[in-house]
C-alpha cells in the first residue's frame, strides 16, 4: 500500500471514529467549535495528502464515499458532514486545497476563520436534512 492510500484510509478511519465517538457534536450547518477545529485539522490533513502527492480526483471521490456511508447514520451521530450544506461546505473547501495550493497550516487557519464564520450565521433550517450524495457528486471537476 503507497503512503497515500495509508494516510487516505487513516483520514477516512479518523472522520468514521469522530462520527461514532460524538453523539453530542453540533447542529447541522452550525458547526461546534470542536467540530471547527476538527475540521481545520482534516483540511490540514488533506494538504498533507496533497503535498505527498494525492490528486485531488482521488482525495474528492474519497470524501463523496464517506459522505454516502455516513448518511448511514443519524445527522447527530456525523461528524461535521450533517446535511447537504455541510457536505458542500467541507468539499468546497478541500477542493481549496488543491485548486489554490498554499501550506497545509495557511489552509488550516483560512477554514477555520470561514467555519467560525458559518458557526455564527443564523441558521434557516430547523430541521436536518438527509445528505445526498449527487449534489457533492456534481461538483467534482
Amino acid at each position: 500500500m503507497t503512503d497515500t492510500a495509508r494516510l487516505l484510509r487513516v483520514l477516512a478511519a479518523m472522520l468514521l471514529a469522530v462520527a461514532l465517538a460524538r453523539p453530542d457534536i453540533g447542529r447541522a450547518g452550525q458547526p461546534t467549535m470542536d467540530e471547527c477545529f476538527e475540521g481545520s485539522d482534516f483540511i490540514r490533513d488533506a494538504a498533507l495528502a496533497r503535498d505527498a502527492g494525492m490528486r485531488s480526483e482521488v482525495f474528492l471521490s474519497h470524501m463523496e464515499d464517506d459522505f454516502v456511508a455516513m448518511g448511514a447514520f443519524p445527522a447527530d451521530l456525523r461528524w461535521f458532514a450533517h446535511d447537504t450544506d455541510d457536505e458542500a461546505f467541507l468539499f468546497a473547501e478541500a477542493r481549496i486545497v488543491f485548486e489554490r495550493p498554499s501550506s497545509a497550516e495557511a489552509h488550516r487557519s483560512e477554514f477555520l476563520q470561514a467555519c467560525v464564520k458559518r458557526m455564527a450565521a443564523p441558521r434557516l433550517r430547523e430541521t436536518p436534512q438527509k445528505p445526498r450524495a449527487s449534489r457533492v457528486s456534481a461538483e467534482v471537476p
